[in-house]
């Protein structure tokens, strides 16, 4: 098995985990998904810095397991909201729309590099209006074009990550945090179609 097939046969591990992590999220106390939360952010952080096979593979599938029970809240909201279906149909339309484009950046001669900061910098703008939206109520329209925003930047940093993993190959080390990042472009990505299609459902 070369380190591609590898990456590839990790990335469908990590999401059956964290699909688990999904199953048991409905059995875990709301007191306790803050701390779970917190717990993730601290993986990331170690993940990045962390380089040792056998330690990397550990904790990335601890982020998985936790990031699935977490992912939880955000789904159950938006089945009571959208419902089961709806939901169902997202995630098939999103995960056939990431793999399409999962291939394309694989496959074009194209370097996609310069999205980099571009994507990082408009990510950014996005994650601090999240946070004043706490504090400030935004229009419909601002919200609209805050999740319209969101797609964009997860569609590009999917394009942007099979680019460059096609581009500059992958070492077994890299693994686990290119496995996370590309699980977060699918996650970010399905949730802000959730989003979208909550706006639009509540101006009809």
């Amino acid at each position: 098995m070369n380190s591609l097939q590898k990456f590839l046969f990790t990335f469908c591990m990590a999401f059956i985990v964290s699909g688990i992590g999904v199953i048991v999220g409905q059995f875990v106390p709301a007191p306790l998904m803050i701390p779970l939360m917190i717990a993730e952010l601290v993986l990331l952080i170690i993940l990045a810095f962390v380089r040792k096979k056998k330690f990397g593979y550990t904790l990335m599938y601890i982020f998985m397991f936790i990031s699935g029970i977490t992912l939880f809240v955000s789904l159950s909201h938006y089945v009571s909201v959208l419902g089961a279906g709806l939901v169902l149909k997202a995630f098939i339309v999103t995960a056939i729309a990431f793999i399409a484009i999962a291939i394309y950046g694989s496959v074009t001669k194209f370097n996609f590099g310069f999205l980099g900061n571009i994507l990082f910098f408009v990510l950014l703008a996005i994650v601090i209006l999240g946070i004043v939206s706490i504090f400030v109520t935004f229009s419909n329209t601002m919200h609209f074009v805050i999740t319209i925003a969101s797609i964009l930047v997860f569609v590009g940093y999917t394009l942007y990550d099979f680019n460059q993993i096609a581009r500059r190959g992958i070492t077994e080390e890299h693994i686990p945090n290119l496995v996370i990042s590309v699980y977060l472009d699918f996650i970010n990505l399905f949730l802000s179609v959730l989003r979208l299609i909550k706006l639009l459902s509540r101006d009809d």
